[in-house]
């Protein structure tokens, strides 16, 4: 895998099969060749590799969402920055100990599940 275009999806076997880094300056490299401008391009292409990376795993709540917030109009670039900001939002309260580590999985599937188009556009 030389690219990468949010629009699509990867094939799920050659991402997981590339390095992490790899799949961060992929991202890095979309954005920057789309003159997309960003605050902090690496943090933004870390996301998008996180919800690539559970895509490609098939975690049940990222791919209905994705399946969801399409099918509400997202582009799916924009359906996984909406998925990460769910995601980014999950890993501030468990670091501020708003989330127990006990059951942090089943709290940020179901905030996944509880995302619509409707709700991130309204952010």
């Amino acid at each position: 895998m030389h690219s990468y275009d949010p629009e699509r999806p990867p094939n799920a076997r050659e991402w997981l099969a590339l390095d992490e880094q790899m799949r961060i300056g992929l991202a890095e490299k979309f954005h920057r060749a789309a003159r997309i401008k960003l605050p902090n391009a690496t943090a933004h292409a870390v996301f998008h590799a996180i919800i690539e990376n559970q895509i490609a795993e098939g975690h049940a709540a990222v791919v209905r969402a994705m399946a969801r917030l399409a099918a509400e109009g997202l582009s799916r670039h924009d359906a996984l920055h909406a998925v990460s900001t769910v995601l980014a939002g999950h890993i501030h309260d468990v670091f501020n100990d708003k989330v127990s580590t006990d059951n942090s999985n089943a709290v940020y599937s179901a905030a996944v599940e509880r995302l619509t188009a409707k709700t991130w556009r309204d952010g």
